[in-house]
C-alpha cells in the first residue's frame, strides 16, 4: 500500500466531512466526495423541478408521467 499526502482548506475539510482523523482510507474519501456531487446535483435538480413548476406535482401526476414513458416505450 501507497501513502499520498493531501492539503486541503479548512472549509474543504468541513464541507466533504473529513471528520477530525489524522488518516483516512482512500476509498472513504472517494465515498465522501461522491457524497458532496451527489447532494450538490440533488439540490440543483431540485432548483430545476421548482424553476419549470415540477416540483408542484403530485403523486398522481408524477405516476401518470411514469406510465406514459413507460407505455411509449412499449409501444414502440
Amino acid at each position: 500500500m501507497r501513502t499520498i499526502q493531501l492539503k486541503v482548506s479548512d472549509t474543504d475539510f468541513q464541507k466533504y466531512n473529513l471528520g477530525s482523523s489524522v488518516e483516512i482510507k482512500f476509498t472513504d474519501l472517494v465515498e465522501l466526495i461522491s457524497r458532496e456531487y451527489a447532494r450538490k446535483a440533488l439540490l440543483e435538480c431540485n432548483e430545476i423541478a421548482q424553476q419549470v413548476g415540477l416540483s408542484n406535482m403530485t403523486m398522481d401526476e408524477i405516476n401518470a408521467e411514469i406510465k406514459a414513458v413507460r407505455d411509449a416505450k412499449t409501444h414502440s
